[in-house]
């Protein structure tokens, strides 16, 4: 029977053979050229609004060589958009198995596999480049030399060689030679900045951080004029009345080069006079309008101000926040986890494996803060009286990766002999006070008291007594949050028992082993 046909998210057809070849690779260079533009020289008002209008309408080359332009030449924007990237890119990542069968305890491995490659994080940074630009597309690079399909490079592929479908905006094309083609299924991870609601073109930052990045050119030029015409001393060059043209040229000369070479030679009769620019204060105006797009930039990427800007309240006021606020670090991971889901773990296990009714669960995010000691007391307490409690759940919870196969285990202390077998005339060594503690106590032949328990565990009457107690002892335990619930549960069960009946068993006991005592029957 053939094995059934893969498909993808959208339910089209997965070509195995197809993926095998890259679809943006080499072969079609002739329109995906790596030739930079550089939109940003000679930036206007109205062609920043023409080339933004332009990539809503369908053609968002210009607009996506700005954005990449921008992170070139503002340093500010570079460095708070890079810090966005590298917070959750550098964020633990970690993967939970669908169940705790062995099918999908093997899934979650081949994903781990996946991600632990020492290039993944840098690959995860190109993946968030989406956060600026409003998506990106990194094709996969598939590794089938022995038969399996593994990962071998996620490739970040330049978001100008893309466009989105005329009809809904949202599809995202390769353009080739032969015109614009959808993408490949299970052949790419396509990530989409959602930093507000619209189209996925629009949903980047580097639209709004547009105009703080081209009116600060403007300011920045202003002063870079203001600093070279007043920021130093005014050069006045004198000539006598006899001088000629010759003279005066060389005199000219002299003043226009003696700002950058520090020298000139002129005749005696000249005089060159330097008067001190008095103009003090005004500079301040430009310094404080480029800072101040700064600050609107920070707010836009990074939600906040005080980790990027040396305002009032110093480090007691930035020591509040982190590099990106704690809200939009969340959504960032929040959005890249689904993408790696969707475009990276099902293709990864179904391929390999065949499809999943379940897939294993990327999570990128900071873990929970979990009291490992108090859980482990918790369900070390419970699991006596029936809390049933998933292996690979405590794994995950307490950080202990599932051992290899090949693997030696740690064993309980009572598992191991406290003798050598291949020497039973040996001495054993006399254990220390933890070896004392941790072992199990000596084999003994049992005595009367414990013939009188085994027989009154096995008198039919004793279950009555009990009944009450244990019978829906389980559900009540499964629902307790806290080892005082469970206190709770345990004490309201044995107040509905029978002193009377449990307190004749006892007695019964008690005196069997008194009876024994009397007779002399050794008990050791």
């Amino acid at each position: 029977m053939a094995p059934p046909q893969l498909v993808d998210q959208y339910l089209r057809p997965v070509s195995s053979k197809s993926l095998k070849t890259e679809q943006a690779g080499p072969t079609v260079q002739a329109i995906h050229r790596h030739n930079v533009m550089h939109p940003a020289s000679g930036l206007t008002p109205p062609r920043l609004a023409n080339i933004l209008r332009e990539s809503i309408d369908g053609d968002p080359e210009h607009y996506l060589a700005l954005a990449e332009d921008m992170e070139e030449r503002n340093e500010h924007y570079a460095g708070v958009l890079g810090t966005r990237k590298r917070q959750v890119s550098s964020l633990d990542i970690t993967v939970e198995a669908a169940s705790d069968n062995a099918d999908d305890v093997r899934d979650a491995d081949l994903v781990r596999e996946a991600i632990e490659r020492d290039v993944f994080r840098d690959e995860l940074f190109d993946i968030l480049d989406a956060i600026g630009k409003g998506f990106s597309a990194t094709e996969i690079l598939w590794d089938t030399s022995e038969g399996q399909w593994r990962p071998k490079a996620f490739k970040w592929r330049d978001p100008r060689w893309f466009r989105f479908h005329d009809d809904d905006g949202e599809t995202l094309l390769l353009r080739t030679p032969g015109g614009d083609e959808p993408l490949k299924p299970y052949g790419w991870i396509t990530h989409f900045g959602k930093a507000k609601s619209g189209l996925p073109i629009r949903g980047g930052l580097a639209r709004g951080a547009a105009w703080a990045f081209l009116f600060k050119s403007f300011t920045l030029k202003d002063w870079a004029i203001f600093c070279e015409a007043y920021g130093q001393p005014l050069r006045v060059g004198k000539y006598g009345q006899g001088a000629t043209e010759e003279d005066k040229a060389v005199l000219m000369r002299a003043v226009a080069n003696i700002g950058a070479d520090f020298g000139a030679i002129i005749p005696e009769s000249m005089i060159i006079d330097f008067l001190q620019a008095k103009l003090s204060g005004t500079h301040e105006l430009y310094e404080k309008r480029a800072n101040w797009f700064d600050r609107q930039t920070s707010k836009l990427v990074l939600g906040q101000t005080q980790t990027t800007d040396a305002d009032a309240g110093g480090y007691a006021t930035a020591s509040v926040h982190d590099g990106v606020r704690e809200d939009i670090e969340q959504a960032d991971s929040r959005q890249v986890s689904a993408t790696l889901n969707r475009d990276l773990v099902r293709p990864l296990v179904s391929l390999n494996h065949g499809p999943r009714k379940k897939y294993p669960k990327i999570t990128v995010g900071r873990p929970d803060e979990v009291d490992v000691k108090m859980l482990v007391e918790n369900v070390a307490t419970l699991m006596p009286f029936g809390l049933k409690v998933g292996m690979s759940t405590m794994r995950d919870k307490i950080g202990v990766p599932e051992p290899d196969k090949d693997e030696e285990l740690l064993t309980p202390p009572s598992a191991v002999s406290q003798e050598d077998p291949a020497d039973p005339e040996a001495e054993p060594e006399k254990p220390t006070k933890v070896q004392a503690f941790r072992s199990s106590p000596p084999i003994r032949e049992p005595d009367a008291i414990d013939r009188a328990i085994d027989g009154i565990l096995a008198d039919e009457g004793w279950e009555p007594l009990v009944a009450p107690v244990i019978e829906g002892l389980e559900e009540e335990l499964a629902e307790a949050t806290s080892i005082e619930e469970a206190r709770e549960i345990f004490q309201r069960r044995l107040e509905t028992m029978g002193v009377t009946s449990l307190a004749d068993k006892l007695a019964q006991a008690s005196f069997a082993a008194r009876i024994s005592g009397e007779a002399g029957e050794d008990r050791d």
